[in-house]
C-alpha cells in the first residue's frame, strides 16, 4: 500500500505577539493623543474640584487681621475680591499669582510715600512704617549720633508727608592764639631825661585752645571752646626812663627861648627851669659854719657879699654864678653862691633872720626863668 504525502504550499502564518506590535507601531500617533486627552481631562477636573472648594484665609491688611471664606483660588483674586488694591510699592508676603491654599495667611503691608532730603539730595521714598522711626529702619537709613531729624521719631507717617536729616558732624581743632605782654617802665637816674631805653625785649605768649567745630550739612555753625592750657607765658618788655637832668651849658651868646613879662618887665630868657625846689640860708654858723670873725664870713662863691633881696646859692651847672633869674613869687635875683646841698632844680635864698631861714622850710614847685649875666630893667 503506498504513501501519500503532504503538500507544502509555501505560504507562512502570522503570530500573535507579531500583530499585536505591528498594531501598536500603526497606531502609535493615536494612542499618544488618547493619553494626553485622558490626563488633561483629570487635571481640568481636578483645578474645578479645587476650585470651587470653600478656603478659609487669613489676610493681615497693615497689621489688621482679617479672616475670610473663599472660593477663589489665586491670591490676586482673592485680593480683588476682598476690594485690596495692591500698588507697585506695597509688600505682600506671598507673589499676586500664588495658588490659594486653605488655612493660609496673606500678609499686605501698603507702602506710603515720603519725601526725604538727605545727603544734598531730596528723593520720594515708600515706606511700610509706621512712624519716622519705623521709616528710617525701614528704608535702611542709617542715622550718626549727632545726626538731627525735622520731626520726632514718633511722628506718625502720612502721605507725602517731608522728613529732612541733617547731618552733623563735630571736629575738635586746637588753636594757638598769642598771649599780649605788658610794657613795665622804671625810672633810670643815669639816663638823661626824655630818653627811653629798652632793657628787655616783650616776647608773646601762646595760648592753645582745643575747639569744636560743629558742622551742619557741611556747613560750619558753631565753636565751642572745650579747653585751653598755656603752652608759654609771655615776657613783659621794660623800658627804662631817663630822669637824669641833662647839663645844659649856657653863656652869654646862648639865644633867648622866650619872652616874657614879668613885675611889669619885659625880658628874654635862656632857659626855664620848672619844679624848682626853695630853701633858704643866711650868713650865719648854722647855716654857712662860718662865724662873724671869720673873714670870709657874708662872703659868696663868687666874692660878692649876700644881700636880702638878691643873692641866691645854685647849682653852677644849671645857672652859672653872676646870672640873673626870675623866681615866681619872690622876683628877680642874682646866682651868686653855691652849697654842698645845692643840685640840679634847686636854689637856696638868703636872708639876713635865720629865725625867718627856720620858718621858711622847703617850697616846692616854683618855676625860674634864666636870663643872663645883665639884670633886666624898665624901660
Amino acid at each position: 500500500m503506498g504513501v501519500i504525502p503532504i503538500q507544502d504550499t509555501h505560504v507562512k502564518r502570522s503570530s500573535s505577539t507579531s500583530y499585536a506590535s505591528r498594531w501598536k507601531h500603526e497606531n502609535l500617533k493615536l494612542v499618544s493623543f488618547v493619553s494626553a486627552v485622558s490626563f488633561a481631562a483629570v487635571v481640568l477636573f481636578s483645578l474645578l474640584l479645587y476650585g470651587t472648594s470653600e478656603k478659609t484665609v487669613s489676610i493681615v491688611l497693615n497689621g489688621k487681621v482679617t479672616t475670610v471664606h473663599t472660593n477663589q483660588w489665586v491670591v490676586g483674586k482673592l485680593l480683588d475680591e476682598q476690594g485690596i488694591e495692591v500698588e507697585d510699592h506695597d509688600r505682600l508676603s506671598v507673589a499676586m499669582d500664588s495658588r490659594l491654599a486653605n488655612g493660609e495667611q496673606i500678609v499686605v503691608n501698603q507702602a506710603s510715600p515720603i519725601v526725604v532730603t538727605a545727603d544734598g539730595e531730596t528723593k520720594t521714598l515708600y515706606t511700610i512704617g509706621k512712624d519716622v522711626s519705623g521709616a528710617l529702619e525701614d528704608l535702611n537709613i542709617q542715622l550718626g549720633e549727632e545726626d538731627k531729624l525735622s520731626l520726632p521719631p514718633d511722628s506718625l507717617i502720612t502721605a507725602n508727608m517731608h522728613l529732612q536729616i541733617v547731618r552733623v558732624k563735630k571736629e575738635l581743632e586746637e588753636e594757638n592764639e598769642p598771649i599780649a605782654f605788658d610794657t613795665l617802665t622804671k625810672n633810670d637816674p643815669n639816663l638823661l631825661k626824655g630818653k627811653e631805653e629798652i632793657v628787655q625785649e616783650g616776647q608773646e605768649g601762646v595760648l592753645v585752645k582745643k575747639i569744636e567745630k560743629v558742622y551742619e550739612d557741611g556747613d560750619l555753625v558753631a565753636e565751642n571752646l572745650v579747653d585751653q592750657s598755656v603752652q608759654s607765658e609771655s615776657v613783659d618788655k621794660i623800658v627804662a626812663i631817663g630822669t637824669k637832668v641833662p647839663v645844659v651849658v649856657l653863656s652869654s651868646s646862648s639865644p633867648n627861648i622866650d619872652e616874657v613879662t614879668m613885675s611889669g618887665i619885659t625880658f628874654g630868657t635862656k632857659q626855664i627851669l620848672k619844679n624848682v625846689t626853695l630853701t633858704a640860708y643866711s650868713s650865719g654858723a648854722s647855716s654857712t659854719g662860718k662865724s662873724a670873725s671869720d673873714p670870709h664870713f657874708g662872703i659868696t662863691k663868687s666874692g660878692t657879699r649876700v644881700t636880702e633881696g638878691r643873692t641866691i646859692a645854685v647849682d653852677p651847672k644849671v645857672i652859672p654864678l653872676g646870672w640873673w633869674v626870675y623866681i615866681d613869687g619872690l622876683g628877680f635875683r642874682r646866682a651868686e653862691d653855691i652849697g654842698s646841698a645845692i643840685k640840679g632844680n634847686k636854689i637856696d635864698v638868703y636872708f639876713d633872720s635865720e629865725s625867718y631861714v627856720q620858718r621858711f622850710g622847703v617850697k616846692r614847685g616854683y618855676t625860674v626863668y634864666v636870663i643872663g649875666p645883665t639884670k633886666p630893667e624898665t624901660d
